[in-house]
């Protein structure tokens, strides 16, 4: 006779725009799941999450998730400002918990290592949210690479473009170095993670970060080239600047080319407070934005042939994180997936900065994407 197991009990740190729409639905929705408590010392946003999300416990500080050293908890999620999720995901794996970090991990790739050395040395599950592996788009092109459609790739272009003229406000278009705020790492974790995820590790690095906005403090406009170990380029384009937006992705081959507009509709599906479940159709392209295979024509004139998209499957992230947790499954996004990706990141700030081309450890053989 088997016995279905108790539902992980989740604690989420943090209830601004990654807590209260991403992790806390996929937290919800996911099956072996259960939202226990959310910390939060904005009173608006405590009682939004009661509201949203009815019998969760709402705590003032990330410590109460772990107080007297008796956790009751299976699982802390930080989903708080970024310069904070080195400290809380430490204190959280000190006292022996899993843990699940928002991106990026951290402000470098030596904190992102330390943090995967402490998590190693306690026996404890480490992963970083990347979500944006499970994009509609990024399932096709992956789907497309595994059967060989593009023929060998020469030129990855990936654009995270967006037309927001006017600021904001808050920690991620603040220029103190402390918030880790602006695109590079914002959108640049996405991008980076992306294209090494596809392609492997990269060799080099050249980077160019404007900050265009008036009164903007941090990188607003941000490109990054890559150049991978196994010889494929990736131009990747961040902006908040951009008035008419480029392809998503614009994928060149030896044999065919594959081009996408648009970006994966489950973000806006989360704000709009639809949610993922049995009976929902979640994660599907409508046919107009999906992607296009051909060689030597337009996608813009109908040139190429329409691909259907893969569905996108942010639940996927939180169902492997599940299994990960009771030690039936690999770590989705492992921390020191996400200190390659920051090894990156951290190359293309000094190579914008001082305006040269950056060059990284080629990996040792066989590690090569």
């Amino acid at each position: 006779m088997t016995t279905t197991p108790l539902p992980l009990r989740v604690g989420l740190v943090g209830y601004g725009l990654a807590g209260s729409v991403f992790h806390a639905p996929l937290i919800a929705a996911t099956p072996g799941l259960t939202l226990d408590a959310v910390t939060t010392g904005n009173p608006e946003r405590a009682a939004e999450a009661r509201a949203a999300h009815p019998g969760v416990r709402v705590l003032a500080r990330p410590e109460e998730l772990w107080a007297d050293g008796a956790p009751e908890l299976d699982l802390v999620v930080v989903a708080s400002p970024n310069k904070t999720h080195v400290p809380i995901a430490e204190a959280a794996l000190e006292a022996g918990l899993p843990v699940v970090v928002d991106k990026p991990l951290a402000a470098t790739a030596a904190e992102a290592r330390g943090l995967a050395a402490l998590a190693e040395e306690r026996g404890l599950l480490l992963s970083v949210f990347q979500n944006r592996r499970w994009d509609s788009d990024f399932l096709t092109l992956r789907r497309l690479l595994d059967e060989g459609e593009l023929g060998q790739v020469q030129r990855f272009e990936s654009r995270f473009e967006r037309w927001r003229p006017r600021l904001k406000g808050g920690w991620r278009e603040s220029g103190a170095p402390e918030e880790i705020g602006g695109l590079l790492y914002d959108l640049g974790s996405h991008v980076v993670d992306q294209a090494l995820v596809l392609f492997g590790p990269a060799v080099s690095v050249y980077a160019e970060a404007d900050v265009r906005r008036p009164d903007a403090e941090a990188d607003d406009d941000t490109f990054i080239a890559l150049t991978h170990a196994n010889g494929v380029r990736s131009h990747l384009y961040m902006s908040a600047t951009t008035a008419q937006l480029g392809p998503r992705f614009r994928v060149l081959g030896q044999r065919a080319g594959f081009v996408t507009y648009g970006l994966d509709p489950q973000e806006a599906a989360l704000r709009e407070g639809l949610r993922p479940g049995p009976d929902a159709v979640w994660g599907a392209e409508p046919e107009p934005l999906w992607g296009r295979i051909g060689s030597g024509e337009s996608p813009l004139t109908g040139g190429g042939t329409p691909v259907e998209s893969v569905p996108g499957d942010y639940p996927a992230y939180y169902a492997a994180v599940a299994a990960a947790v009771r030690g039936t499954g690999p770590n989705p996004v492992t921390a020191l997936e996400a200190a390659s990706a920051l090894d990156v990141l951290e190359a293309a700030r000094r190579s914008a900065r001082e305006g040269v081309t950056v060059r990284l450890p080629r990996p040792a053989d066989g590690a090569g994407g």
